[in-house]
């Protein structure tokens, strides 16, 4: 791959370790110059840094995406210092955090799920639409969850929200396409980074065992088995953004090892 999206430039949201700057890096070593917004600017200031020494142009500002003022301010200012705007990655995310069944959930909880996975990824969306049917062919990429294909209990809250994602993801493609615009989801599972080899660490302290058992286990849930990292998964929203993918438009791609098929 060389320059798969040289002249163009991508907005991410949700910049934070992990995905979202794997991410940012990717699209600026294809040829992009990237937008960033997220609420806390530390991590933000050197990755603009690193992806500025790549020879690309960068504009960052703290931005909630739950905030429409907010979400415009970031979508102007792609057009004004960079002078379009062709791809929105909407990465931000909320976990859901703490898991609860339904019967006992805080419906407040619940809302503020919503705000952040359906409404706040919307918002950003509608900020830059006028600036994606500019382009001629724009790209809009909402990073979502094989949660919406395994149903667990206590997970109602972010698996709901993401669910109303994938299906507004196939709305706007209907309601954008004359203008050229493709919108498609991205279906990661576990990503493995620091937050996952954690979680799979506390589990294997809780049960006894060794931090390597656990991860097979979780591992052979999959059909590839093994959990994929976050530059793998940036490798399909780079896809995505790219003239790869002209004829692909309200997809729900699944980057997960398979995981959402079973490993058996």
């Amino acid at each position: 791959m060389a320059d798969m999206l040289a002249g163009k430039v991508a907005l991410v949201s949700g910049i934070g370790p992990g995905l979202g700057i794997e991410i940012a890096r990717l699209y600026a070593r294809e040829g992009a110059d990237i937008v960033m917004g997220a609420r806390r600017t530390e991590v933000m200031e050197p990755l603009a840094a690193e992806i500025e020494a790549m020879g690309r142009r960068t504009v960052w500002q703290s931005t909630d995406i739950t905030d429409p003022a907010q979400c415009q301010a970031l979508a102007d200012a792609a057009v004004e210092k960079l002078g379009r705007l062709d791809v929105c990655v909407n990465n931000a995310f909320n976990d859901g955090f703490p898991v609860v069944n339904v019967e006992n959930a805080d419906m407040d909880r619940w809302r503020n799920v919503f705000d952040v996975n359906f409404f706040g990824s919307l918002t950003m969306t509608r900020a830059c639409i006028p600036a994606l049917r500019d382009s001629g062919a724009g790209r809009v990429i909402f990073i979502n969850t094989m949660s919406i294909r395994i149903r667990q209990a206590g997970w109602g809250a972010y698996s709901s929200s993401k669910a109303a994602l994938e299906n507004i993801t196939k709305i706007l493609a209907k309601e954008l396409g004359p203008d050229g615009i493709r919108v498609n989801s991205v279906l990661p599972g576990y990503i493995f980074a620091d937050a996952v080899r954690n979680f799979l660490q506390g589990q294997a302290d809780a049960r006894g065992v060794d931090y390597q058992v656990v991860y097979d286990e979780t591992a052979g849930e999959t059909a590839l088995k093994y959990l994929p990292d976050a530059a793998e998964i940036a490798g399909a929203a780079l896809f995505l953004a790219s003239d790869l993918s002209l004829p692909i438009t309200g997809a729900s791609l699944d980057v997960n090892a398979g995981h959402w098929i079973g490993g058996a």
